[in-house]
């Protein structure tokens, strides 16, 4: 029996709740419009903002910087990489994950659709079909792979490029997008016979790369038919096309952007062609445009208009080009021509003269015009952070275009910038105006949390970074409060909770009155950065320790102030210095024991010193550590206190005579803070927690110097830790920019379970990525193959199909000869079959089946790779059942389709499968021959119901005048009837 780590009742700590992010760096953000049910935001045309944030993805309200929305997976703790919204149904959303997961997301019960898993690193790109039926990504690992969304499996993977893919879309998709503008202009003849040449699984693909190239794929054909040099200076960061698929732009390094057009009519031919095609360039360079900015340009877009372009590097601005009407370009075309003739006039050369006259004559072409004057600077909009991405979003006037922006600083905002409204107006040359309509940055800081402090009674949270202190409700995760202060690196709430007392990197104690929000006192406590501050346990004064190598001590007293011009006096709060501490070195941490007798102080110079808190003479020096020691804390009685450095170590020490318990290799990375249960209620008072730039938060045991447990969630470093006063809950803050609450739970912790699964994780990684090398022998990759990915679910999946065929194969043979016995013992009983079929009731083919069916569609191929040829004799028998009884057609054929395909040579060369085969065939074209005489029966009758509907809803109108008008005109032409007496 596994022993329960239970011998001081402690409990295990999982992770319970995330805020303070808004949006994480590594992914891009989407603007949607409103739900109808919200009609008063939806005037406004505000719109949400689908953001990813770590392995979350937030919804937010733009105008109110409400969170609507949280989609996570439980199963994933990858961070979200990229987002895709389909056009077919605006409410479907595709998420690429940092582990090369794919999941199809349905924002109206935010709950996954589909699971896809095909790629080997990061998702950077994700397109939609126009139809919402396809899905392309691209990955980290170089490759593409098409998914089908409606059978949920991947179609084919697609190799070419040699690095990250940045950019995709479907060329099909931005037609047919065309072509329902078009109609309403009477231009819809061309666009319709390009829709018309590419069916539902046909179409091009275009892709560009971090190699510089820029690739044209056939999707019929699968395999690349062109390809060019994106960028002349590098990689290729962005990709945009036009929303009518005539043109696109790729962006590269020093600010380069480079117009391309694109013959969508010449690709659908060269689809349509049956004989060998012509050598023909379907993408042609149209020229360069160069941004202000000489950065790398890592986004491009088209507004949905098709007017304007938005494109951004990492710097803090977004700059937009419109895209001149035709008339426009006429203009400008006719200007450039007057400026010749006005030179040409000038010329003393006769000959010269007429030679340019005649050439002026000719009118220039509109396609040959140079693309500086079809597309002209419009806007530089200076944003409040640097720029990750932006969207276009869609607002109800004309007169101003939506532009949103998601920073790296954790920031959200939405800009209206104005349009110029006719071509007939004469253009200002003052640049359009834009404005910062709506943010959302109250929810999180702008800059890394260095340090969080909890209230006495864990209801309050105080996180300060560079430049803000926010004060939250533990319980709600609201922010309460946000208050200006400088670059904080340490913070503490003082008796009562009223006061919040933050040390910064100016040498300054800030004092902030949380119920005013108001700055109370700045003092000038230190000539070198506050790295540490204490509250002493009585609570009537605090210790603090800084860069200038000393300590001091202040006493909190509440003085009488007088009121200027007035006779009367107001209490005041004020910290009054009474003491100081020199020591050697710098200062990097100060604790107070819970006793009051001692005070610690970790230098520069890797050691600890300790002092009397009275006399402040040295009680003990600890050395032992390599690097400086960061952190550190004292245990409840005052006799342990663990210390934890740059080195990666952690050592106990007593503080009885300053000997070393125990040092051991704790993380991966630098150590930043540890911290001890504060209590011993439950017998944890020698229990702590440390945190490291690893990522992960480990639980300790003083006393036996063992592992409890491993907390990992954060997807950067972590700065700093607090532990509540009840020893319920920690806090974490991480470079993440997110703030992290760990709650404690009323499961056991049994310590050989977690280090299996320690050991479990750590096998799974090492065996799928043995599993994933799927090179060629000689080296080299098709340009297509398999759109899968083994993983462990695959592995299981694989594992529990063979085991269920094995169970049913043994159990058909004992059935067969239990009714072969019955034939002359009809009295004979029941044989004795295994408990899963007795327990169900359920025969051997049923349960198969059924173990079949639980496996997810996209998981399905991977899973019957993993069966080796001796399992596909048995399986086939299944089949052979299975299409006799006609159980799941469609499941039956994929499953076929795939064996065969991936077993083809050992089949054919197997004597005893063909009448097998045979079997199989015949049983499966009666079952697909009665469901197509039952589809077709129910689209003639679809067909009827349609006729009737029709019939009923149509009414003929009849124009009441003309309706009249003729009546008057049939009766002046009719002769009257005559009357006769005949009395």
């Amino acid at each position: 029996m596994v022993k329960s780590y239970l011998v001081d009742e402690d409990r295990k700590y999982e992770h319970s709740k995330t805020f303070g992010l808004i949006n994480s760096s590594f992914s891009n953000a989407l603007w949607a419009p409103d739900d109808l049910q919200n009609a008063t935001i939806r005037q406004s045309g505000a719109g949400k903002a689908v953001v990813g944030a770590n392995e979350e993805v937030l919804c937010w309200d733009v105008k109110k910087g409400e969170l609507l929305g949280r989609w996570r997976d439980k199963d994933c703790t990858a961070e979200v990489a990229s987002i895709a919204q389909s056009d077919a149904d605006p409410d479907v959303f595709a998420v690429g994950y940092g582990d090369g997961s794919i999941r199809i997301w349905d924002a109206r019960i935010a709950t996954v659709i589909v699971n896809f898993n095909g790629h080997r690193s990061a998702v950077t790109a994700l397109a939609f079909g126009s139809d919402g039926s396809r899905l392309a990504s691209g990955s980290k690992d170089t490759d593409i792979i098409i998914w089908d969304l409606v059978a949920e499996v991947g179609l084919y993977k697609l190799r070419g490029h040699a690095n990250q893919i940045t950019g995709l879309q479907f060329l099909q998709h931005a037609a047919n997008k065309a072509t329902g503008e078009d109609e309403e202009a009477g231009q819809g003849s061309d666009t319709d016979q390009i829709t018309n040449g590419m069916d539902d699984r046909s179409g091009f693909l275009l892709t560009t790369s971090k190699d510089a190239k820029i690739k044209v794929w056939n999707l019929d054909s699968q395999h690349c038919i062109e390809t060019h040099i994106a960028q002349s200076n590098g990689e290729c960061w962005a990709l945009a096309i036009y929303p009518d698929g005539s043109g696109c732009i790729t962006a590269g390094n020093d600010g380069e952007l480079k117009v391309w057009s694109i013959d969508l009519r010449g690709l659908v031919n060269s689809n349509l062609q049956i004989e060998d095609a012509q050598e023909q360039t379907y993408l042609k360079e149209r020229g360069f445009l160069y941004r202000h900015g000489k950065d790398r340009t890592i986004g491009v877009s088209f507004h949905p208009r098709g007017k304007y372009i938005a494109a951004h590097g990492s710097e803090k601005a977004i700059e937009l080009w419109r895209i001149r009407s035709e008339s426009e370009v006429q203009k400008t075309l006719a200007r450039k021509r007057k400026r010749r003739r006005e030179k040409l006039l000038a010329a003393q050369d006769g000959a010269l003269k007429d030679g340019l006259m005649n050439g002026d004559d000719v009118s220039e072409n509109l396609a040959a015009a140079d693309v500086t004057d079809v597309i002209v600077p419009y806007v530089i909009v200076r944003t409040g952070g640097k720029v990750r991405s932006v969207h276009w979003g869609r607002g109800r006037s004309s007169k101003v275009i939506n532009l949103l922006s998601a920073n790296t600083n954790n920031e959200l905002e939405l800009y209206s910038i104005s349009t110029i409204q006719s071509d007939k107006k004469k253009i200002s040359e003052e640049p359009p105006d834009y404005s910062r309509t709506f943010a959302v940055d109250l929810p999180g800081h702008r800059t890394d949390v260095r340090s969080v402090a909890l209230s006495s009674d864990d209801r309050m949270l105080a996180s300060s970074s560079n430049g803000s202190l926010k004060i939250w409700n533990v319980r709600t995760q609201n922010c309460i409060r946000t208050l200006d202060c400088g670059y904080a690196l340490c913070s503490s709430f003082l008796p009562g909770d009223k006061i919040v007392v933050v040390g910064n990197r100016n040498g300054e104690l800030e004092l902030f009155d949380i119920a005013s929000s108001t700055l109370i006192e700045t003092v000038k406590a230190h000539e070198g950065p506050i790295w540490t501050l204490h509250v002493h346990p009585d609570g009537r004064s605090m210790a603090t320790g800084s860069a200038d190598k000393s300590a001091k001590f202040f006493n909190f007293k509440v003085v009488q102030e007088e009121i200027p011009g007035t006779q009367r006096t107001t209490p005041r709060f004020k910290l009054v210095h009474t003491r100081t501490l020199k020591v050697s070195d710098d200062i990097l941490s100060l604790r107070l024991s819970p006793d009051s007798r001692l005070v610690a102080l970790s230098l520069l110079d890797n050691t600890v010193k300790v002092f009397f808190t009275d006399s402040l003479k040295l009680f003990l020096n600890l050395y032992g550590h390599k690097l400086p020691v960061l952190n550190m804390d004292i245990s409840y009685d005052s006799k342990l206190i663990v210390t934890c450095s740059a080195d990666k170590n952690v050592r106990i020490w007593g503080l009885d005579f300053g000997d070393c318990h125990k040092a051991f290799f704790a993380h991966q990375d630098s150590i930043m803070q540890v911290a001890f249960v504060p209590h011993n209620q439950d017998g944890n008072g020698h229990h702590f927690f440390s945190a490291s730039k690893d990522r992960v938060i480990k639980y300790w045991d003083g006393d036996k110097f063992e592992q409890i447990q491993k907390l990992d969630g954060h997807h950067g470093e972590i700065w700093a830790m607090t532990i509540s006063r009840t020893g319920e809950f920690l806090v974490t803050a991480s470079h993440d920019k997110s703030i992290r609450i760990w709650q404690q739970t009323d499961e056991q912790i049994f310590l050989e379970e977690e280090r299996e699964k320690e050991l479990e994780e750590l096998y799974e990684n090492t065996l799928t990525a043995s599993l994933d090398r799927d090179d060629e022998p000689d080296g080299e990759k098709a340009e297509v193959g398999p759109a899968g990915k083994q993983t462990t679910e695959t592995l299981m999946a694989g594992e529990k199909i063979v085991e269920a065929l094995e169970l049913g194969i043994a159990d058909l043979d004992v059935m067969r000869e239990w009714a072969e016995a019955k034939l002359t013992q009809p009295n004979l009983a029941p044989p004795d079959r295994h408990p899963i079929f007795l327990y169900t009731n359920i025969s051997a083919e049923a349960h198969v089946l059924k173990v079949v069916q639980k496996i997810k569609a996209a998981a399905l191929q991977d899973a019957l790779l993993v069966l080796p040829f001796s399992q596909v004799p048995p399986l086939f028998t299944f089949l052979q059942i299975w299409a006799e009884k006609q159980w799941s057609i469609p499941l039956t054929c994929r499953v076929l389709f795939f064996v065969l395909n991936i077993h083809h040579k050992q089949i054919v060369a197997s004597k005893t499968m063909r009448p097998m085969l045979d079997g199989i065939r015949r049983h499966l074209r009666r079952a697909l021959q009665r469901q197509k005489d039952e589809m077709g029966f129910n689209l003639a009758a679809l067909k009827f119901v349609g006729t009737q509907m029709r019939e009923k809803g149509e009414k003929d109108y009849v124009d009441e005048a003309v309706w009249e008008a003729e009546e008057e005109r049939v009766l002046k032409g009719r002769k009257k009837r005559g009357f006769v007496d005949v009395a």
